[in-house]
């Protein structure tokens, strides 16, 4: 896994008093998980994610206001399978916030309902930024965040359980809309699956497991390893013959060498939003995933 320094500004605490309406504050590394908050919590909750779509969640700067926001916090809701590992227990800890410590009732650690893949036999810095638990990209696929959503409703039950009826409500329209949304998706996907793909990070095995899309190589030659020309060129001949379509790439990533390579493959560089926010009209995961689909079908 990938670690930063990180320097914790100091300042002075202010712990301000909750709302007169009680909402609960959702504090989420994840945009995604802030925007699923969100749209379930609706007026019962204000809700902030501390990592921007078009940033790499492996990084983030510890600032005074990020530190507040996990001071207020009643819920955390993080990734999990160590992504955050390098910046996120600097924060828990100088938040001096004990609601929201790992095994606490604010504590929710979204990695535990989601089933892992590439879990390694075992995991070192030789390899790259591979974790131990399996890959924490489980983001990029709307399966995983249906689970996710699932156990963001009951924790908000749970923390909140004057608003049961309130939540079931939203609950059941989020999952209408998910039944109809994921039906149209897949239609939409249907002509594509065994498409070969390349990708930047290995961030997208769930989503193209989801499509039934293939992935053949990868442009890091280890997880976290910024791409080489020698590497590029090597994958390359590699894959030259198997009909490669597509180069998925995230929008935090560098295009110059995934550019040349797709040219070169014939294939087709789509540069996508991993996550809420990751363009400027990509405000939940209803756009997000859209905004995929989109890309990958040729519509605007």
């Amino acid at each position: 896994m990938r670690f930063v320094s990180i320097v914790v500004l100091s300042f002075t605490m202010v712990v301000a008093p909750k709302d007169a309406v009680a909402k609960l504050r959702v504090v989420a590394t994840l945009p995604d998980f802030a925007a699923i908050a969100q749209d379930l919590g609706g007026e019962r909750v204000d809700v902030e994610a501390l990592l921007k779509g078009t940033q790499d969640p492996h990084f983030a700067d510890a600032r005074p206001s990020m530190i507040l926001a996990v001071n207020r916090a009643d819920l955390l809701i993080l990734i999990g399978l160590s992504l955050e590992a390098g910046w996120l227990p600097v924060l828990m800890t100088q938040s001096r916030n004990p609601n929201i410590q790992i095994g606490a009732q604010g504590y929710l650690d979204a990695s535990q309902f989601i089933t892992p893949k590439e879990v390694p036999a075992r995991a070192d810095r030789a390899m790259g930024d591979v974790h131990s638990g399996g890959n924490p990209h489980f983001y990029t696929a709307p399966e995983e965040l249906f689970r996710v959503a699932q156990a963001i409703e009951q924790k908000l039950i749970e923390l909140d359980p004057d608003g049961r009826n309130y939540f079931e409500k939203r609950w059941h329209e989020f999952s209408d809309k998910y039944s109809t949304k994921s039906a149209e998706w897949k239609t939409r996907l249907a002509p594509y699956a065994g498409t070969r793909v390349v990708v930047y990070h290995q961030s997208w095995v769930y989503m193209l497991d989801w499509m039934g899309f293939v992935r053949v190589g990868a442009l890091e030659p280890k997880p976290g390893v910024s791409p080489s020309p020698r590497h590029v060129s090597q994958l390359l001949g590699q894959v030259k013959s198997q009909g490669v379509k597509f180069v998925f790439q995230e929008v935090y990533f560098p295009t110059s060498l995934s550019r040349v390579f797709a040219n070169k493959a014939g294939a087709k560089l789509l540069v996508l939003p991993s996550m809420v926010g990751g363009a400027p009209d990509v405000m939940t995961i209803w756009d997000k995933f859209d905004r995929i689909v989109d890309e990958i079908v040729g519509r605007k």
